[in-house]
This record gives structure tokens, C-alpha cells and sequence, in this order.
């Protein structure tokens, strides 16, 4: 015996949606979920080392005494830059992390051979979370000749936040900063602000002998 038989009637079933051809159903994809976690986890992990280099920061200027600090170097001596008066220094503030900085590093160490005779110092400092041997390593492993010192963040205060990384600020003889170049510029521009260090006119104030900076990286 079927329900017809007995008389009672089924309503007929409902038809469900289809979408329109062409248009994806709906659904989550797991690859496109990992693709968006990596991206967020890239932005907070920026966003993070961004954020520590942009607080309590003062604006720093042209023709203004570099504000002086003493820092350790890989090789455990105590730099002060002020030490350095008597040389055009590069100061390049810069981390293990930041791929921008490998790209300039190989080309500080050919700035450094080639004007190094004419009184540049290169001075690196490492604002990294990273550790001194691993900063000491990669130091080595990119064949850097000249110091690198461990970064303290009262230090990036003082030359404006050290709002993005690389940066370098170029010192002349007599302390003063002539020029700075925030992010990756090519190495013609690095070049011609080495140029503009060496080339700037001293001060009538006697300046201090330049002292003797170790350009070895720790093994």
C-alpha cells in the first residue's frame, strides 16, 4: 500500500538553488586561509619592528652635529664616534632581518676599499633582536670590512626613530651630518654622499685625531 492509497497527498519537493554557471560554490578554500594567515603574520611581524624604530624619535637635520653615543662592536671594544672626528663616516643603521640592507652591505664594503685611503670610515650598527654571534656571522658571511656595532634603541632615538631601515647618515670631518638616505637607494647615490662627506670643508675648531677602529667582524 503506497500513501496515495491512503489519501494523504506529499507536496512535491523543493528545488534547490544552482549557481549560475561560471560563478564558484560557495566554500572555504584551505589554501587560500594559510595564503591570508602568512600575509597577516608578515604585516604584525613589520608592523612590530616598524613600530620600535619610530618611537620617541627627534627629527634629524643636515649641518647638525651627529649626536655622538658609545657603542660595543662585534669585537667587544667600546666605539665612540666622536673618536672618529678627522673622518668621513658613514653611519648605517641596519638588521639581519632587512633584505634592502644585503643588498647595500656588498657595496659599503667596496666604498670602504676604494676611499678608505681618503679618510672614510664605514660604521654599521645592528638594530636587531638578534644575538651577537648570529650578528657576528652573517657580519661574516657578507665579508663586511668595516665595524658593526650592537644598536641600542636610545641610539636610533637620537638620530630621529630610525623610522625604516637601512639608514645611513653621512658625518664629515668635523661631526657634522651633510646628507642621510633613508631606505635603498642605488650605490651611484651612496657613492656621491661618501663624496660629499669627504669632500666637506672642517670647521676653525682644531678636530681630535681619528682613533683606531677594528674593521674585523667577531669569528
Amino acid at each position: 500500500m503506497s500513501v496515495s492509497d491512503l489519501g494523504v497527498s506529499v507536496p512535491p519537493p523543493v528545488p534547490q538553488p544552482v549557481p549560475p554557471p561560471g560563478e564558484p560554490r560557495r566554500g572555504r578554500n584551505p589554501l587560500v586561509l594559510v595564503v591570508l594567515a602568512v600575509v597577516i603574520s608578515g604585516m604584525l611581524y613589520f608592523g612590530f619592528h616598524q613600530a620600535r624604530r619610530t618611537t620617541g624619535g627627534r627629527p634629524i637635520t643636515g649641518a647638525k652635529i651627529a649626536p655622538d653615543f658609545t657603542l660595543e662592536s662585534l669585537d667587544g671594544k667600546n666605539v665612540k664616534l666622536s673618536d672618529l672626528r678627522g673622518k668621513a663616516v658613514l653611519l648605517n643603521f641596519w638588521a639581519t632581518w632587512c633584505g634592502p640592507c644585503k643588498i647595500e652591505m656588498p657595496w659599503f664594503v667596496e666604498l670602504q676599499n676604494e676611499y678608505g685611503s681618503q679618510g672614510l670610515q664605514i660604521v654599521g650598527v645592528a638594530m636587531d633582536d638578534s644575538g651577537k654571534d648570529e650578528i657576528a656571522q652573517f657580519a661574516k658571511e657578507m665579508g663586511v670590512n668595516y665595524p658593526v656595532l650592537l644598536g641600542k634603541e636610545a641610539v636610533g632615538d637620537e638620530y630621529g626613530g630610525v623610522p625604516a631601515l637601512p639608514e645611513s647618515f653621512f658625518i664629515s670631518r668635523d661631526g657634522k651630518i651633510v646628507d642621510k638616505i633613508i631606505g635603498l637607494r642605488g650605490k651611484a647615490d651612496i657613492e656621491e654622499s661618501v663624496r660629499k662627506a669627504l669632500s666637506a670643508r672642517p670647521s676653525a675648531n682644531p678636530v681630535a685625531s681619528a682613533a683606531t677602529v677594528s674593521t674585523q667582524p667577531q669569528n
